[in-house]
């Protein structure tokens, strides 16, 4: 399975991959926008990890061109906000699968990753 990581914070980036590569997905990160967007315009992914709240661009960009560019490919949120906290988020990412807060322990990512990328 194909996972693209997009969180602008290197070290919980780093973390969510070890974790992911130790359980065999091929993992690729982005750090931004742009670089998630790049990535999506080439390869393809099965889930993307998306923290909600990047440094350099909007997540809602990349979960909408994502699902223009590759509709199969599902979209796990993360965040440390209480943005869309309620829920809402379903309502703005046609492709949002799970919605889960940015200390989610790495073995619960994966589990999703793994629930959510197997549809």
């Amino acid at each position: 399975m194909r996972v693209l990581i997009v969180e602008s914070r290197l070290e919980l980036r780093k973390l969510w991959v070890r974790h992911l590569e130790r359980q065999g997905y091929a993992v690729t990160q982005a750090c931004c926008q742009d670089d998630a967007v790049a990535h999506l315009s080439k390869e393809m992914a099965d889930i993307i990890v998306l923290d909600l709240v990047l440094e350099q661009g909007s997540a809602l960009a990349v979960a909408d061109f994502a699902s223009y560019r590759q509709p199969d490919a599902r979209v796990i949120f993360v965040t440390d906000t209480t943005f869309f906290s309620d829920g809402s988020i379903f309502n703005h990412a046609s492709n949002a699968c799970a919605f889960l807060p940015a200390g989610t322990p790495p073995e619960d990512l994966a589990a999703m990753v793994a629930h959510y990328g197997h549809h």
